[in-house]
């Protein structure tokens, strides 16, 4: 399946250097940079003026990364890891990514949909089954696959705790990882233990909440880089990425770094 022309420029606009960091090697001469590709679902993806305030973790995370690691993000809203492949998405990420890249691969909110079959994913068998297509693609091309638990949704019980809701998918990521030996951002636990450290109340200044809106999966800016920030930290915690290739861990990112480009036919 061929990607439009709005999903191949998301993948582009993911790559550019902001504004905020410094310029990039330059000159015909220059070694080609190590990137980082994200594959995944709207928790993750790059959204447009119409979406906004929704913002993907992954327009926040090059906040974090020094301006030589570019990020190009191929998460798409609605896909699962199992139709991103179907879709030829996985197809054109590999037939991009480079020896020495990140795939860093994050699914299950979709894959949890059990009413919709060209989605689901069944954790302990075709869950596992399409997260080793995405390894073994990386591998192949001498890339590195990271693997990235789902981030929890906003959710709470009466009493204010914090509720797990990606069932068995987070434990079928976490075997997988350690059977093929491949590096885990344990980013579920993470998001889980951020939003109970927050709260009912402060959670919400995190998600897409708006004055017709009380999205619980999907995040605005603040959401987004705090989401980000955690990805960071586990990149670095699983010596995926050293502290050379990583900046402003722990400083404010302003939301008005954020930005939505337009929406393309």
């Amino acid at each position: 399946m061929s990607l439009t022309r709005r999903q191949v420029t998301a993948a582009a606009l993911a790559a550019v250097p902001l504004a905020a960091t410094a310029a990039g090697p330059a000159g015909a001469g220059a070694r080609r940079p190590r990137t980082l590709y994200i594959a995944g679902d709207s928790t993750a993806a790059q959204k447009y003026s119409d979406a906004a305030p929704e913002t993907g973790w992954g327009m926040a995370l090059p906040f974090f990364l020094h301006a030589g690691l570019p990020v190009v993000n191929h998460a798409v809203n609605g896909r699962s890891s199992k139709s991103f492949i179907d879709e030829g998405r996985l197809d054109a990420v590999l037939a991009a990514i480079r020896p020495g890249d990140l795939l860093l691969v994050q699914f299950a909110h979709n894959d949890e949909k059990t009413t919709d079959p060209t989605r689901y994913t069944e954790p302990w068998t075709t869950y596992q089954d399409c997260l080793r297509q995405y390894l073994a693609g990386a591998r192949a091309k001498g890339a590195r696959p990271v693997l990235a638990t789902p981030v929890e949704r906003r959710r709470f019980d009466a009493a204010g705790k914090a509720q797990p809701t990606h069932g068995e998918y987070p434990a079928a990521m976490r075997a997988l990882a350690a059977q093929e030996r491949v590096a885990l951002l344990d980013v579920q636990a993470l998001s889980l233990a951020l939003w109970q450290q927050l709260g009912v109340e402060e959670t919400k200044a995190y998600f897409n909440w708006t004055a017709t809106e009380q999205d619980n999966t999907h995040f605005n800016p603040p959401g987004a880089i705090a989401v980000a920030r955690l990805a960071v930290r586990e990149l670095l915690r699983t010596r995926v990425l050293a502290p050379c290739d990583v900046v402003r861990l722990n400083e404010q990112i302003p939301p008005s770094w954020i930005t939505w480009p337009d929406p393309l036919a």
